[in-house]
């Protein structure tokens, strides 16, 4: 792959990713601040993203990948997005801002899809080359959390006019990107969702790890909604610029998950990431600035073995158990569920259960935390009971 080729797709995925760390991580403290949303109404706009996840991929299989060339219908999308994200701040009613966001993600996530297809088209050795172009998503998304602490916009609407603005840039830089022709064939509403994987589910191990996939989307939920919120009313300072430790981290873990997906197996790794999450919110729930401030940014810095030690290696365990010819599709139904499915469900409780404990305004974030702590121990509990899985597929990792 040529240097110049190389450069202009790197820079792609660090805008893709800049874009969506630029307002997604704050969009709670926003909503309290300047809409004064309730934990429901911050819930239901998170959950947007889960219905745009659920959506894009009939989006990309049925009409992106038949009709149009993958970098122009990028372009258009992130072009209206901008748009989109300047409209957000000047409403004033829940209402009108979820609609707005709602509309954003549609527009969105399929980008993420389709910046991956631009990028693989141009790779000559994928599995060597790709990871080298995605770091630079990671890249971006902890670029987004400096800035927005450098320029101290954190509890401001100025969150998204950023993203707004990269998301301008990523639109009309798109259109100089490789050139990605359509496939030009048509793709069944069930091959979208990745229906043909569902004959993973006769198998028991990788049935019950699914539901335990999907059920720990809803303690993820609550760290996505609520966590920047909580870290701002807890009193830390540019709370955004120190949640980017947890992307360091997840770039430093996810370097470890192949060698420890070999020697130590799947089951050991998922219990790690479901030990973490626990952690996590333990530290969130005793943290506070003066003399437990180790704890919250141990809550944060968990973020790399919580979502790589159980998601990342989801993925992996996904890929080995459906072989080479349902691939595709099983990790199409793997992100439907978990990231659709599970985090819509998730979104959701995150935000009755913030309002359940909050009285006159005051979140009572001890108790708040402590849900996601029942529910990772639960699903914890849940997996060492039932998962048992063979030793083949570590060997065949």
């Amino acid at each position: 792959m040529k240097p110049f080729v190389f450069a202009k797709l790197s820079f792609m995925m660090l805008l893709e990713y800049f874009i969506w760390g630029a307002w997604y991580v704050t969009m709670g403290t926003y909503m309290s601040t300047f809409l004064h949303s309730t934990g429901i109404q911050i819930g239901a706009a998170y959950s947007a993203l889960a219905i745009a996840t659920m959506i894009s991929p009939f989006f990309i299989g049925l009409v992106a990948d038949r009709y149009f060339a993958a970098q122009r219908i990028m372009g258009v999308l992130h072009l209206a997005g901008a748009v989109l994200l300047y409209f957000a701040t000047q409403v004033v009613d829940n209402t009108a801002f979820y609609w707005i966001i709602l509309f954003y993600s549609l527009l969105y996530m399929p980008t993420i899809a389709l910046s991956n297809s631009i990028a693989f088209h141009q790779l000559t050795d994928p599995g060597k080359q790709f990871p080298w172009i995605r770091v630079f998503g990671t890249v971006g998304w902890i670029i987004a959390g400096i800035m927005i602490g450098v320029l101290s916009i954190e509890k401001t609407p100025q969150t998204f006019y950023l993203a707004a603005i990269a998301s301008a840039l990523l639109g009309i830089s798109s259109f100089t990107l490789p050139n990605t022709p359509p496939k030009g064939k048509s793709l069944e509403a069930s091959s979208a969702m990745g229906a043909e994987a569902f004959v993973l589910f006769t198998d028991r191990p990788y049935f019950i790890f699914f539901i335990a996939a999907v059920l720990v989307c809803i303690p993820l939920s609550f760290y996505y909604g609520f966590a920047n919120l909580f870290l701002n009313e807890a009193g830390m300072h540019n709370a955004a610029g120190k949640m980017i430790i947890g992307q360091a981290s997840e770039a430093i873990f996810i370097l470890a998950i192949p060698f420890l997906f070999n020697s130590i197996g799947v089951k050991k790794m998922l219990l790690l990431g479901m030990v973490a999450w626990i952690l996590r919110y333990l530290c969130f729930a005793y943290g506070n600035v003066d003399a437990s401030l180790w704890m919250l940014y141990a809550g944060i810095a968990l973020h790399g073995i919580c979502y790589d030690f159980f998601f990342v290696t989801g993925y992996m365990y996904t890929e080995k158990k459906a072989g080479e010819k349902i691939k595709n599709a099983a990790q199409g139904l793997f992100t439907f569920a978990t990231y659709g499915a599970g985090m819509f469900i998730g979104t959701w409780f995150s935000g009755f259960t913030t309002d359940h404990y909050t009285t006159n305004g005051v979140h009572h974030w001890k108790e708040i935390w402590f849900v996601p702590v029942y529910i990772a121990i639960a699903v914890l509990l849940y997996f060492v009971f039932f998962f048992k899985e063979k030793d083949e597929v570590k060997q065949a990792a």
